[in-house]
């Protein structure tokens, strides 16, 4: 009789990097698309190791702002616009996702939030996806609710810097540095 032993505690599991990318996934847009630039960064652990094993989602508004959803008729005027993208970290933890600027979005009480992407992050040692945001360096953050909540010496972790190809945005899971997550 053979017996079964028990398979290796994952909190994510293999089937992650097995089953959720796709070719087209870190392309918000195809390449060559006017006004395309790049986010690019290193997803790191508590101790300031690369994530090798980890999961970049983004979801964000249009230029325009709005989003490519059947609930929201502001958005999708370019049905190349995905609004979605999905980006395995690479074996030194780095992603990298093309995307468009998003544009303002409402907010709560006739206000309006920066423009900004929402992001989800996967990983090893992750029950749940912790959920951040990336503002841009070179745009007006300054009303935004949203980032008025982030304590101000934090809010440093949610702004995207101004690269050569497009911005760069660094995730610390955790320890000094870490990035600002919420609670959704």
């Amino acid at each position: 009789m053979t017996k079964l032993l028990p398979t290796p505690s994952q909190t994510v599991g293999p089937y992650l990097s097995i089953g959720l990318p796709w070719p087209d996934g870190p392309h918000v847009v195809p390449e060559g698309t006017p006004g395309a630039f790049w986010i690019r960064g290193t997803v790191r652990d508590g101790n300031g190791d690369p994530v090798p094993d980890a999961m970049i989602e983004t979801w964000q508004a249009d230029p325009e702002g709005g989003f490519s959803h059947p609930d929201d008729p502001r958005g999708a005027a370019n049905g190349e616009f995905r609004g979605f993208g999905r980006c395995p970290t690479e074996a030194d933890g780095t992603y990298g996702i093309l995307t468009l600027l998003p544009g303002v979005v409402p907010g709560e009480g006739g206000t309006t939030q920066a423009r900004h992407i929402d992001v989800s992050v996967f990983a090893r040692g992750l029950l749940n996806r912790v959920v951040t945001r990336i503002y841009f360096e070179d745009q007006d953050n300054s009303a935004d609710p949203v980032l008025a909540t982030v304590p101000e010496e934090r809010r440093g972790t949610l702004i995207a810097a101004k690269t050569a190809d497009g911005y760069r945005f660094d995730v610390r899971l955790q320890g000094d540095g870490e990035t600002v997550f919420f609670r959704v």
